[in-house]
């Protein structure tokens, strides 16, 4: 079965002399696993993030994410790859003030083309799904933080994407918020989505089935490859 993700020797270097951010990586990722990766400010976490997510292209090696070489992909097609095949969830939220819930994840479907109405009910049972039906009315400021990620998690999930990319998505939470939406991606998982977790917490990594560890650009540790060490 081809993998969601599959980077071969990707590297991603900035500026000049090169910075490389990314140096080399070897990761594949299949269709329903629940996966963290880890690492310190500065090891390359976002720069992977960015690959993996296509925001960004590699400067080396091959990418491919849902079967596309993302090389070979226009930015229309990128565009149109992550609106149908990745949802996004970051430490901020990103919500908009003065748009109710449901609206704001209705808006995560913009990109599709879809009717109002029909964005709209598929933004309820996203809601639903995250345990906010109760709450789709309201607005940001009247929502707790961890609503309020639940609210962007939904978001990310409208479209019913087959990859879920999370970048610190327990950062701006206390720690009850974070443990539960760390249980709402677990749930997402075994409702068969796949889910990426990006993070500088150990901890919190450990409470994932699979967790990579990267350093420097690189990959030092792979619990599902016993042979990748630093």
């Amino acid at each position: 079965m081809t993998p969601v993700i599959e980077l071969r020797g990707v590297e991603r270097s900035y500026g000049e002399p090169p910075v490389h951010a990314c140096a080399g990586v070897d990761l594949a990722v299949h269709a329903g696993e629940l996966v963290a990766i880890v690492g310190p400010s500065g090891s390359g976490k976002s720069t992977l993030l960015n690959l993996i997510g296509t925001l960004d292209r590699p400067t080396g090696g091959v990418a491919r994410i849902g079967g596309a070489d993302v090389q070979e992909l226009s930015d229309q097609d990128l565009s149109a790859l992550r609106a149908h095949k990745i949802g996004f969830v970051f430490q901020q939220f990103h919500l908009s003030d003065g748009v109710s819930a449901v609206d704001n994840v209705a808006d995560g479907m913009l990109y599709l083309g879809e009717p109002r109405s029909v964005r709209r009910g598929r933004a309820k049972i996203a809601l639903d799904r995250v345990g906010l039906s109760h709450r789709r009315d309201h607005k940001p400021h009247q929502l707790s933080g961890g609503e309020r990620q639940r609210v962007a998690i939904a978001r990310a999930i409208v479209s019913d994407p087959t990859l879920l990319l999370a970048d610190e998505p327990t950062g701006n939470l206390d720690s009850e918020s974070g443990a539960a939406v760390v249980e709402l991606l677990q749930r997402l998982h075994r409702q068969g989505t796949t889910v990426v977790v990006i993070t500088h917490d150990v901890e919190l990594a450990a409470r994932f089935p699979r967790q990579i560890t990267i350093k420097d650009g690189r990959i030092v540790d792979d619990t599902s490859r016993p042979g990748v060490r630093a």
